[in-house]
């Protein structure tokens, strides 16, 4: 059995620090909301009262949070106050294991103050959903030294299916924001492609046994369909309750075109859907699935 300190435990984070629990880990975690720290509680761990406490006497110290700002704050602590983070916090030759979804350069900022504290960290952003997190089938996709992913992985296969280390330091970010562009991308796309389809009186469910066997088969399309019927886990059919909300799409689709203007990479598409979702999003849809787009395209977002 090992401690594992888990910070962050919402929607995501609050799955894979109870599948931690389950595979024999005693668990200590905290949260700033007290009823993802009493579900916590329900799950077999130990809420704490803060993070500090949270990684006392951890061996290996798990992060989910929401931006790239509150991972440098959380790690590096306060500049102005003095006060550290857990780096400061967390015993020489703990490991960190970062989940969240942020920026490459905050990545590889807070992993070589790790180092130089000597210890080993990995960026592991994750792609599956809230329900890959709770049945533990998350792929994480991984940045870091060698050694610190080897020692990771045992822990990452309790919380996910598929493994994969990307290189150094940031790659993971690097990974998780080029698939994202991606799946952004590709539900317009497919959403569009719907969209036409009403138009043009074609039913949904033929163009979905077409194109589901034909080239413009993709995940967008077989396993998220978004438009009622032809998937029926898809969260179309649930009035687009959200697995991945369109305000989590638009901040990695902004954290793409960050990257992609700094390393002067071309990426029109990536511009055009994080435009697409910015404007679904102010229309008071965040909340809902990204899936949801489609509703926007039809004018009725």
């Amino acid at each position: 059995m090992t401690t594992v300190g888990f910070i962050g435990l919402g929607n995501m984070g609050g799955p894979m620090a109870a599948n931690l629990v389950k595979a024999g880990h005693a668990v200590r975690g905290f949260d700033l909301s007290e009823d993802a720290k009493t579900r916590l509680a329900e799950a077999g761990g130990t809420p704490c009262a803060s993070a500090k406490d949270a990684v006392s006497g951890a061996d290996v110290v798990v992060t989910m949070l929401p931006a790239g700002r509150h991972v440098e704050a959380v790690y590096l602590g306060d500049a102005q106050s003095g006060e550290g983070g857990l780096i400061a916090a967390a015993a020489k030759g703990t490991l960190f294991i970062d989940s969240s979804t942020i920026d490459v350069a905050t990545a590889r900022k807070v992993a070589a103050a790790a180092e130089a504290a000597g210890m080993g960290m990995i960026d592991a952003p994750v792609s599956g959903g809230v329900g890959g997190a709770q049945a533990g089938t998350l792929t994480f996709m991984v940045g870091g030294p060698e050694a610190a992913f080897e020692q990771a992985r045992p822990f990452l296969d309790r919380m996910g299916k598929t493994i994969v280390h990307a290189g150094g330091a940031g790659n993971g970010q690097a990974a998780k924001i080029c698939n994202n562009m991606i799946l952004g991308i590709s539900m317009i796309g497919v959403s569009e492609a719907f969209v036409l389809a009403e138009k043009l009186g074609l039913d949904h469910q033929k163009l979905f046994d077409i194109s589901s066997t034909a080239s413009g088969q993709c995940w967008s399309l077989t396993t998220y369909c978004p438009v009622p019927g032809p998937v029926p886990t898809s969260p179309a059919n649930r009035d687009y309750q959200a697995g991945f909300t369109a305000d989590m799409m638009l901040k990695d689709l902004k954290l793409a075109q960050d990257a992609a203007n700094s390393s002067g990479a071309n990426t029109p598409l990536g511009a055009e859907a994080a435009q697409i979702y910015g404007l679904f999003a102010g229309e008071g849809n965040g909340g809902l699935d990204f899936s949801g787009v489609v509703k926007f395209l039809r004018g009725k977002g």
